[in-house]
């Protein structure tokens, strides 16, 4: 073992030879398309865990309400930074900003996503360019940006690990009509969690997949959702806060417990 290894286990593990990892203050979380839906909502689960949080989106003015909402509760200190990360300059920014700000991360979220639901051979190729930039490329660029941060955090944080997670959907490993290019963002997004995650397991990083069913969001209700709800009545759909709960429960594991994939469905969805 050598000496990096055993200054980790030194710090993760507690009196009784269980590790530590949920004590979570003083730790930074950044969480890409926060300013609603699922991003919105594991800001404010993140927050009562104790976390200081970097907020990324395009509204200014929904990130400085959300910001504003979780001061109000006495959470951890708040850094609203507005960005599209389509751009790889802003993306790569919006990384910079947080360790500016706080130090140091301990936690990147890839929440931010577009769905265009549409037969191909009716599609806007302008729709897939938006879903590949922000549903793919955004996730590769705040991953490349955000590593170096949390294999420090991993190697000199008080709980010896930090945690990367992606939000992909269920639609990634269960593709169907009408939404051909939203699954194979969203597929490949599943198959770099994976790749990424034995490359950095050994290093203290702990990469986590989530893929959610049908869930209640701003992108999916509307009548451009239509094609892609599988008839489930949405009063049967999730919950932006069950994802979110998913989330924190990812990376409130203990140091040597590494959740790295979790489904969740509506209970009345089929496939």
């Amino acid at each position: 073992m050598d000496g990096t290894q055993e200054t980790r286990n030194a710090r993760t593990t507690d009196r009784d030879g269980s590790a530590a990892g949920g004590g979570l203050s003083g730790g930074v979380a950044l969480v890409t398309g926060a300013s609603s839906g699922i991003g919105a909502a594991t800001a404010r689960a993140l927050a009562r865990e104790g976390f200081a949080l970097a907020l990324v989106a395009r509204r200014t003015d929904r990130l400085a309400e959300l910001a504003a909402a979780l001061g109000e509760r006495g959470g951890g200190a708040v850094l609203a930074v507005t960005a599209d990360l389509r751009d790889a300059a802003q993306a790569a920014g919006a990384v910079v900003q947080t360790v500016d700000r706080f130090g140091r991360l301990d936690v990147l979220v890839n929440n931010a996503g577009f769905s265009m639901p549409s037969p191909a051979l009716d599609s806007d190729p302008e729709d897939w360019d938006r879903m590949v930039d922000l549903n793919l490329r955004a996730v590769l660029r705040m991953s490349h940006a955000a590593l170096p941060h949390l294999l420090h955090a991993a190697d000199t944080g008080p709980r010896g690990v930090a945690d990367l997670v992606n939000v992909s959907s269920i639609s990634g490993r269960v593709p169907r009509k009408d939404n051909s290019v939203y699954s194979a963002t969203k597929h490949a997004v599943c198959v770099f969690s994976e790749a990424l995650r034995q490359e950095v397991t050994g290093r203290g990083v702990r990469v986590g997949l989530v893929e959610p069913g049908m869930t209640e969001t701003e992108m999916t209700i509307g009548g451009r959702q239509t094609s892609v709800t599988h008839g489930l009545p949405q009063d049967s759909w999730l919950r932006a806060e069950d994802i979110a709960r998913t989330v924190a429960f990812m990376v409130t594991q203990p140091a040597h417990v590494a959740i790295n994939e979790i489904m969740v469905r509506p209970t009345a969805q089929e496939r």
